[in-house]
């Protein structure tokens, strides 16, 4: 297929993506690796979004950057603001927002399936050509090193697809290391690697440990409830937990010593109330086990989030989300949230906005540099897992999988980092990755499991390499032998 905008993703950026590439004028279309409008951690949760007066959009800037360690940028979050305030309104027609004093209430209240339905029907009607379950393997340069393209396959109907783009905007999320993290099976980073081997550079990866709360026998980690709870480690005390970051690694390091009990007796009635209407599936594991959250005790987990609550990803160029490499853009958890939020999470509403308005910016962008370009022959660049550079042999992928997701979600190994401890998770990731690189490869359906397999090693790699580099405590980057925050 041939289109001036090619879309790799089928998430919240991703449509807002699409979308804004079809407003533009631009032939879009989008490859999901899932359906578009159920992929992805959006569809799984409940959505808020950075939604500010305008008049107040230098205070929220300031309120949370006084929290960033010193590294965001002041304009690109007013940027955010700004393009949210201009762009959210585009779903009143279709999303049944809630009313709050005459007005629609578009911050909170949002169910994440029924937003990404309301998204799948918009890029529809504005003429984007979706593709489900097409997912990408690699991308298409040009002689000159552009990006003119990808290819992947067709996990139905079986064989394999290329579309020819002017430009190609990544779009395909972030990765929670296969932590079991609600929605994220699907985020393995096959964007963030497909970049690399394009030219395309790193930010922020050394802050993408960031974990959150689920029942110990669910996966179900989606609520704002757990603020609301009383926890106590496995004696029985109670635990004392400060405000802001540091909660979660008090929790971890609780769960180091043994399992952590908690019960929501603190939730205020109004939550409690709007839980079964923004999160209706937030209940089912508890009345399934016969359990009362708010009067009776059961344990929690802490489950990695990876770069999707972190903020590591491909460093983007304001104001257009241009990754460096010619013709490639990034929009949503791929792109580095760094400029917008520093060195903390951008869990939430943050990102909900950063993938508004990142998609706006880099579909737009996407169709002006389109329209620069002339036709011309493409070839594959996909080397890990596509095209090893020995001879293939076999590679036991789950085996691969099982060590990254110990390395990069164990409390021990990745919430509390020191220099030998990072060490020996990038020594055995890079045994990993020298046999991935050397000896993987599948074909149809096998093709996208050696991919995952290898975008999860390299994605690690370069979460530990940077967590090494930067030798300082910041933000989420917590490092046990150097606590000091930087200067």
């Amino acid at each position: 297929m041939k289109a001036d905008v090619l879309v790799v993703g089928g998430g919240l950026a991703a449509t807002w993506t699409a979308l804004a590439a079809a407003q533009a004028g631009g032939d879009v279309v989008l490859v999901d690796k899932g359906y578009c409008g159920t992929s992805g951690v959006t569809a799984t949760a409940g959505v808020t979004h950075w939604f500010v007066e305008p008049e107040h959009h230098e205070r929220a800037v300031a309120e949370r950057h006084a929290h960033a360690g010193g590294i965001a940028d002041a304009e690109q979050a007013l940027r955010v603001l700004r393009t949210t305030w201009e762009r959210l309104p585009t779903l009143d027609r279709y999303y049944p927002f809630p009313v709050r004093d005459g007005k629609p209430d578009r911050t909170n209240n949002v169910r994440g399936p029924e937003y990404l339905r309301a998204m799948r029907g918009l890029v529809h009607r504005a003429g984007v050509r979706i593709l489900d379950h097409h997912p990408a393997l690699e991308l298409l340069v040009r002689p000159d090193g552009s990006v003119g393209g990808a290819a992947g396959i067709r996990r139905q109907a079986g064989g394999h697809w290329q579309v020819h783009a002017g430009a190609v905007v990544l779009a395909t999320g972030g990765t929670a290391f296969r932590s079991h993290l609600l929605g994220s099976r699907g985020n393995t980073g096959d964007g963030h690697l497909m970049a690399v081997e394009a030219g395309a550079r790193l930010s922020g990866m050394e802050f993408s440990n960031y974990y959150t709360l689920a029942p110990a026998f669910s996966t179900m980690a989606r609520s704002m409830t757990y603020l609301f709870g009383t926890y106590t480690d496995a004696d029985g005390r109670v635990i004392e937990l400060p405000s802001g970051p540091d909660r979660n690694r008090v929790l971890g390091a609780a769960m180091l010593r043994g399992p952590v009990f908690t019960t929501l007796d603190r939730t205020p009635e109004w939550v409690r109330r709007k839980m079964p209407v923004v999160q209706p599936n937030f209940l089912l594991p508890f009345t399934r086990r016969g359990i009362d959250p708010y009067t009776q005790p059961f344990e929690v987990t802490l489950l990695g989030e990876g770069t999707i609550r972190g903020v590591g990803g491909l460093a983007v160029a304001a104001p257009d989300c241009a990754t460096g490499v010619p013709g490639l853009f990034a929009a949503g958890d791929v792109a580095s949230r760094v400029p917008v939020v520093g060195a903390i999470s951008g869990g939430g509403s943050p990102n909900s906005a950063w993938a508004v308005s990142s998609g706006t910016w880099a579909g737009r962008a996407a169709v002006r540099y389109a329209r620069s370009t002339t036709p011309s022959p493409v070839r594959p660049i996909g080397r890990a897992g596509i095209r090893p550079s020995g001879p293939p042999s076999e590679v036991d992928t789950a085996a691969v999988i099982d060590v990254v997701r110990a390395e990069l979600n164990a409390y021990d190994k990745n919430m509390f980092r020191d220099e030998p401890g990072l060490r020996r998770s990038l020594s055995t990731l890079d045994c990993l990755w020298t046999e991935v690189e050397s000896a993987l490869t599948g074909e149809g359906r096998d093709a996208v499991t050696a991919r995952e397999t290898a975008s999860l090693v390299a994605v690690g790699r370069w979460v530990k390499e940077a967590a090494l580099r930067r030798r300082e405590t910041l933000g989420t980057h917590w490092r046990t032998d150097r606590q000091e925050a930087a200067a």
